[in-house]
């Protein structure tokens, strides 16, 4: 196999390959009703992908929210013969400077705090998720500041693809 292409911008052409990629990267989880949803054009979003030999082997998605002031990372795939190799790093870091570039102050993830810190993100308690985290989650709501001023203490607004208590609870 040759090399990933550099990152590009995802648009509504590649769905069907993000719902192809996404049971792969989950087999537990589906999230194809959450990409649809999000889907550029639909939605307020930067959606990346890698590919390699014409096929999708990872993707990112950031909701922006707070009128362009936030955006919410996740979800994050990678083909599962391409993880740990560096790629799902590579979508965070080329996302983040292209928010930073266009002006997002902060970002923030629910997920693996040894995984995202390693980007800067740290536990976030001010700026608070749609719902109400378990417990066990408390560590795993980080942000990451990428200007000053960071958002506004309360709760984040999201779109309604996000709205669902269910993606927000184990």
């Amino acid at each position: 196999m040759s090399a990933p292409r550099e990152i590009i911008e995802a648009g509504a052409v590649d769905l069907p390959a993000l719902m192809a990629l996404y049971p792969l990267a989950f087999p537990g989880e589906d999230l194809t009703g959450l990409l649809s949803a999000l889907n550029p054009g639909k939605a307020p979003v930067l959606s990346l992908l890698a590919q390699q030999d014409d096929q999708v082997i990872g993707h990112i998605l950031f909701t922006r929210f707070d009128h362009g002031g936030g955006a919410l990372l996740g979800p994050l795939a990678v083909h599962p013969a391409q993880q740990r190799r560096g790629l799902g790093a590579k979508l965070v870091r080329d996302g983040l400077a292209r928010l930073k570039a266009e002006g997002t102050r902060q970002v923030l993830v629910l997920g693996d705090p040894g995984y995202y810190g390693r980007f800067g993100f740290r536990r976030e308690s001010r700026v608070l998720p749609p719902y109400p985290l378990p417990r066990e989650w408390q560590d795993a709501w980080q942000s990451l500041d990428l200007a000053a001023p960071p958002l506004e203490p309360g709760q984040i607004s999201l779109p309604d693809a996000w709205m669902h208590p269910d993606l927000w609870a184990p």
